[in-house]
């Protein structure tokens, strides 16, 4: 099947389930006019973190990688009343246009965003006694993924989830002789995962997905103790 029919399907279903919503759409357009890489996630993906968030009620939600803030906008719309996002960007450029695109979307008062390496905004959110957050969001750097996630280990309830995008790279994950530091990134994340999971700490899955972004996929991850 041809990248040009998942892209004709992603049009589809964003036509048919997600509609178009004015905020949302300025939000990429300002991302690619300001030339950030396009790699927010896809209308239908958006749709489905902010239906996940709205399924699991979240109150809290930690986001890594704000990138212009387009799924930042559909997860802070999915908090419950009183709710509150974190958001981290390593960028200062891309966090000051995220910010405008918060306000445009109506949910600059219930986001925080912090600036900075992620590991270390972790930290700080740590030290600060931050959380538990009810879900987390990972869609950073690659290479550093598995550090993110044992961080998010420390940073969710039991009960909570842990999404991470991007964890199939045209499925060279299941390629043990790759040497793209992305792609090892995520099989140490899973090598990871599978260890938690033996001392009975995570549940977790990998879905591979095809779109408009290409042949990837996400590990959904729900935490089970402390």
């Amino acid at each position: 099947m041809s990248r040009e029919r998942w892209d004709a399907v992603d049009r589809y279903i964003g036509d048919m389930l997600v509609g178009h919503d004015e905020a949302l759409e300025r939000a990429l357009i300002s991302s690619a006019e300001a030339g950030l890489p396009a790699i927010a996630v896809s209308p239908p993906q958006g749709k489905m973190l902010h239906l996940l968030a709205r399924i699991h009620g979240a109150k809290s939600i930690l986001e890594l990688g704000t990138l212009g803030g387009y799924s930042t906008i559909w997860l802070a719309r999915a908090l419950e009343p009183e709710g509150h996002l974190v958001t981290l960007e390593v960028e200062p450029s891309y966090a000051r246009l995220a910010t405008g695109n918060l306000e445009r979307a109506g949910v600059a008062d219930r986001v925080e965003q912090r600036v900075g390496p992620a590991l270390a905004s972790m930290r700080s959110l740590l030290d600060e006694g931050a959380g538990p957050f009810d879900l987390i969001f990972i869609d950073a750097d690659k290479p550093t993924t598995p550090d993110y996630f044992e961080l998010a280990l420390e940073l969710s309830r039991p009960g909570g989830v842990i999404l991470t995008d991007n964890v199939v790279r045209d499925g060279e994950i299941a390629d043990p002789a790759s040497e793209d530091p992305r792609v090892v990134g995520m099989r140490r994340l899973h090598e990871l995962i599978a260890v938690e999971t033996a001392r009975g700490h995570v549940s977790a899955t990998t879905i591979q997905t095809v779109g408009s972004k290409g042949y990837d996929g996400f590990t959904l991850a729900l935490v089970l103790a402390g």
